[in-house]
């Protein structure tokens, strides 16, 4: 199979989704781990990393918002990000906040702001190709959720 034919058979919302998942690890690590500097900026993009790994937890694993106590008002704002512009625009607004840091200084937030740039651009890649979001089973999709319930 050609790379172009292998371009026009992939859907690219589950490469985005696997991404996605590696965000919410980095943002996480990377997020406690600069909140420790003694930079009062940085101290804020750390905790703006943190609620962007909180976000993306119940965005990229949706059967967590049947299993965990949230609010109405937060299931109505996650389940807004239910497409492939969604989503990539909520990684893109994300990426620019950790870009943003580097206006201070160059610290390990780089590697996320890098991270969710390539997860926007495998769901914008997605939606530009006109596909539809698929969810990982493995993560909580349609196979999953109904199990639980």
């Amino acid at each position: 199979m050609t790379l172009a034919e292998e371009f026009r058979t992939r859907n690219f919302s589950i490469y985005g989704q696997w991404t996605g998942v590696v965000c919410i690890i980095l943002c996480l690590a990377l997020g406690i781990a600069n909140i420790f500097s003694f930079n009062a900026v940085i101290i804020i993009f750390s905790v703006l990393c943190l609620i962007s790994a909180f976000i993306l937890i119940f965005t990229e694993v949706p059967f967590l918002l049947r299993i965990c106590p949230t609010s109405p008002k937060f299931d109505e704002f996650i389940r807004k990000f239910t497409t492939n512009w969604m989503r990539a625009g909520m990684y893109a607004v994300m990426s620019v906040v950790q870009f943003l840091s580097l206006l201070k200084d160059a610290t390990s937030l780089i590697a996320a702001a890098v991270v969710l740039l390539i997860a926007a651009i495998f769901y914008a890649l997605a939606a530009v190709k006109s596909q539809e979001f698929v969810s990982s089973k493995t993560l909580g999709g349609q196979g999953l959720a109904q199990m639980i319930v």
